[in-house]
């Protein structure tokens, strides 16, 4: 088998950064871009203007933006592949990594698999309906955009991330309806008493999403009583879930160390994961900010720690 100092699994703002760091400090890295588990590029991908990364102000599309970064890491030599990493065995050094088309050594490994932001499952909000159509599952990343200005935006959920993310939108909406499928909210105390109390707010309980109605873009929900079963239709420019996040860590298994919620552990400051010589980036470790910036200034942070890592050890 080949032997790598370092192999990069993910692409996305995280792996392509990290890629950009590591070719350029000579150490030739390796990168697994995904292919049937994820669009390799990651989330961005299937997101169509992006008007928060910095350095572009009249904003760019979000498949432009990653075909940006991974022309990038190649310019500096990276090597890809366009498949899964099938498993991964970090019991021992070097590192293993398997994938279809075979196995490889690595002396070090970053990992920047990302997450996947839960989506309700419903008629019109699937892809190719209207996903990224007026459905959304980050209001930080598209809730300014003017397709939602001075509109009524429906968000679905009852925990704090919901909450947080009505609020956020009532910059832009003329009215925020927060949907949740029990008669009180999962958020904390303060969070909860922000949006009953919100001017712009209306909480609907009790209901849950049975559809999304439009042609082009969002123009209406159907809601569906969670006792009655009956059906209402309402007037919307917007959805937006907010029911959570699944980290792609499953083909690691339960070699390290995760937080509650599925993330990776990473030491406060670091990219250091719970084994020496692994690192993880981006939205895989990031259960606060999963943005695309903050991703990418993890991909660098991987790649300055993984780089100091093999000096020391002597790897390079």
């Amino acid at each position: 088998m080949k032997k790598h100092s370092l192999v990069i699994i993910g692409s996305g703002p995280a792996g392509y950064t990290a890629a950009i760091y590591a070719a350029r400090a000579n150490l030739k890295p390796l990168l697994y871009e995904g292919f049937l588990s994820g669009v390799p590029g990651g989330q961005l991908m299937t997101t169509t203007d992006v008007e928060n990364y910095p350095g572009f102000p009249e904003g760019i599309q979000g498949p432009l933006l990653m075909q940006a970064f991974r022309q990038q890491a190649e310019r500096f030599k990276t090597e890809f592949l366009t498949e899964d990493v099938q498993s991964v065995d970090l019991s021992s050094r070097p590192f293993v990594i398997t994938s279809s088309s075979g196995s490889v050594f690595a002396d070090a490994l970053i990992i920047a698999t990302g997450a996947n932001a839960k989506r309700l499952d419903v008629p019109g909000a699937r892809d190719g309906e209207l996903w990224q159509k007026g459905v959304s599952a980050c209001a930080i990343c598209d809730g300014a955009a003017p397709l939602f200005r001075g509109k009524e935006l429906y968000v679905f959920g009852g925990g704090d991330t919901a909450v947080e993310e009505a609020v956020f939108l009532t910059k832009f909406a003329s009215k925020v309806f927060l949907v949740h499928r029990r008669d009180a909210l999962r958020a904390s105390k303060i969070m909860s008493d922000r949006a009953l109390h919100h001017p712009k707010i209306e909480i609907i309980w009790n209901h849950v999403l049975s559809r999304v109605n439009g042609s082009s873009q969002v123009e209406s929900v159907v809601l569906e009583h969670a006792q009655t079963k009956q059906l209402s239709e309402r007037p919307a420019a917007g959805v937006f879930f907010a029911i959570g996040h699944e980290p792609n860590t499953a083909f690691l298994g339960a070699q390290l160390k995760k937080h509650e919620s599925g993330y990776l552990y990473v030491e406060p400051g670091s990219t250091r994961t719970s084994i020496e010589g692994v690192f993880a980036a981006g939205d895989v470790q990031d259960h606060v900010y999963r943005q695309a910036v903050s991703a990418a200034g993890s991909g660098c942070m991987a790649a300055l720690d993984a780089e100091r890592w093999l000096s020391l050890s002597g790897l390079i």
